[in-house]
């Protein structure tokens, strides 16, 4: 039980890698709350199954954010681990896309994470202790045709992390980023066996990730096995960006 007692928010716990770190934070013992924005059945399975909380948020909407780290300290008197993981895709050729389609990645992407950033360093500084976890991707490494707006967003939450970290260290306070790759989603079980193969020609361990290998990485960096680990930003894509 390595996170026996810590009270955890994760942003866009529902499906996907967020649910999958919502359920290894609360198999590890923390009193987890985390946010969905529209998928409600799927929310409400997994608190049910997790004994987690599932709250309504949009996390880039500046006083939601401050509103949402309020509800978790009247519940629960502390926030100890912060995960930022909620993000969308618009993906376009540059020359294609839209003013609408930029922001819309920019604000749930980025902005989302400094707004919650923001609430929750609060109490964290009055703890002297914290763990922030930014959800990247290997595309804000990388860059991405068709994704200059994701990459961008991803490439701001690195930069935004580092800043971070220097900013609170001296208050105990640690922020890391983690990058995934190609990891298997829905999206990604549709692909062809020959898309599969293209893929997995480019990645050194020749296979999608899981869920469950980028919430491990999540468990080690807001746990004390990385007491000395701040403003890093770990890949987790099977070798394919060194």
């Amino acid at each position: 039980m390595l996170l026996k007692d810590k009270v955890a928010i994760v942003t866009g716990g529902s499906k996907g890698i967020g649910s999958a770190i919502v359920r290894h934070l609360a198999a590890e013992g923390a009193k987890v709350v985390f946010t969905y924005f529209s998928s409600s059945d799927m929310a409400n399975a997994l608190a049910t199954e997790t004994n987690a909380m599932a709250l309504q948020s949009d996390a880039s909407i500046f006083d939601e954010a401050q509103r949402l780290i309020d509800k978790v300290i009247s519940i629960h008197g502390r926030v100890d681990i912060l995960v930022n993981n909620a993000g969308i895709t618009r993906d376009n050729l540059i020359l294609r896309m839209n003013e609408q389609q930029w922001d819309e990645v920019l604000t749930t992407n980025l902005k989302s994470v400094f707004n919650l950033t923001k609430a929750a360093s609060k109490p964290m500084l009055k703890q002297l202790s914290g763990s922030i976890v930014n959800i990247a991707s290997i595309v804000g490494l990388n860059g991405q045709a068709g994704q200059s707006n994701y990459a961008a967003s991803k490439s701001g939450i690195i930069g935004f992390t580092k800043s971070i970290a220097q900013e609170l260290g001296k208050r105990n306070i640690r922020c890391n980023a983690i990058a995934p790759g190609f990891i298997r989603t829905d999206m990604t079980e549709t692909l062809s066996d020959e898309n599969k193969k293209d893929y997995f020609s480019r990645i050194p361990l020749a296979r999608f990730g899981s869920a469950d290998e980028v919430a491990n990485v999540v468990v080690f960096l807001v746990s004390e096995m990385s007491s000395y680990v701040t403003g890093q930003t770990i890949a987790v894509c099977g070798g394919l960006y060194n």
